[in-house]
């Protein structure tokens, strides 16, 4: 077995650290290198066409890419600590954060990244950089719905640490390194992010 990843603050390789922090599994990893674009060599891309981490390479050479989709293969492997929940209901709502993380503030958050942080300039695609800066201010939004959404609970997806966290604080931290910080205001999700971020897994 081995998980291709790459160094944070890339935030869907950090997904699957976090996770796997989280339930005290230990995985052979190959870091690759976005920068020097590792991750596009013809080697890495048999493995996953897509040219993209994370990838976990089973013992039987079954390559399963997409973040979550890794953390839900462990989690069937590995169901306690439930970080996908447990029941009907649990499971649906934590489904349903982590799908508006990934729905609501993930899409400006990556439009800013792509189309005006200097380290995707070099990508091989057309830029247009007035989508997006006018992206920067639906993400500042989507921050202060979440700020909206954390009053009152300690976690997303209510009572208990979940996945919903694990993209939502990825995504966060991603947008900061990018220049897109927490409003000063936001005081629920400022107090959030210190709750997350004080977990030993926050750092791996």
């Amino acid at each position: 077995m081995m998980l291709y990843s790459a160094p944070n603050p890339a935030p869907n390789p950090r997904r699957v650290k976090i996770y796997l922090a989280e339930k005290g599994l230990s995985v052979p990893i190959t870091e690759l290198s976005l920068v020097k674009r590792e991750h596009k060599a013809p080697e890495f891309v048999e493995k996953n066409g897509r040219g993209q981490v994370p990838a976990l390479e089973l013992d039987d050479g079954t390559v399963i890419s997409e973040s979550f989709a890794i953390c839900r293969y462990f989690e069937a492997l590995h169901p306690d600590p439930p970080l996908f929940g447990r029941g009907a209901l649990e499971i649906a709502t934590i489904d349903m954060w982590l799908r508006r993380v990934e729905m609501v503030l993930m899409p400006p958050v990556g439009a800013v990244w792509v189309h005006t942080h200097p380290l995707t300039a070099r990508l091989p695609m057309p830029r247009r950089t007035d989508w997006g800066e006018d992206n920067r201010p639906r993400a500042i939004d989507a921050l202060r719905w979440f700020d909206g959404v954390l009053a009152g609970r300690d976690f997303v997806a209510g009572d208990s640490y979940s996945v919903a966290d694990i993209a939502l604080l990825t995504t966060v931290d991603f947008a900061g390194f990018i220049g897109i910080a927490m409003p000063e205001d936001a005081a629920n999700l400022r107090a959030w992010h210190a709750r997350v971020s004080a977990r030993p897994s926050a750092t791996a």
